[in-house]
C-alpha cells in the first residue's frame, strides 16, 4: 500500500519523471483512505504500534493526519 506521495516517490525512483508519476498517483483513481488502512494492517503484521505510533508512521509515510487516523480505526486501534 502506498501514500499518493509514496507513490510518486516510488515512481520516481523507478525513473519517471515528477510530472508523469503526479500524473499515474492522480490516474488510478485508489482510495488513499483504505490504502491507509491496507499500511496499517501491514506494520501491525510486523510489530507493535500504539495507535498514536501508527499515526505518525502512517504520516511519515506520506499520509495526510486524517487518511493516517483512518488507516489505524481500519486496523482496529
Amino acid at each position: 500500500a502506498f501514500s499518493r506521495s509514496g507513490l510518486i516517490q516510488q515512481l520516481k525512483y523507478e525513473g519517471y519523471s515528477r510530472a508523469d508519476a503526479s500524473f499515474a498517483a492522480d490516474a488510478v483513481h485508489a482510495d488513499w483512505n483504505e490504502q491507509a488502512g491496507k499500511a496499517a494492517e501491514e506494520y501491525l503484521s510486523m510489530t507493535w504500534f500504539s495507535r498514536s505510533g501508527l499515526i505518525q508512521q502512517l504520516m511519515y509515510d506520506g499520509y495526510t493526519r486524517s487518511q493516517a487516523e483512518h488507516g489505524a480505526s481500519q486496523a482496529g486501534l
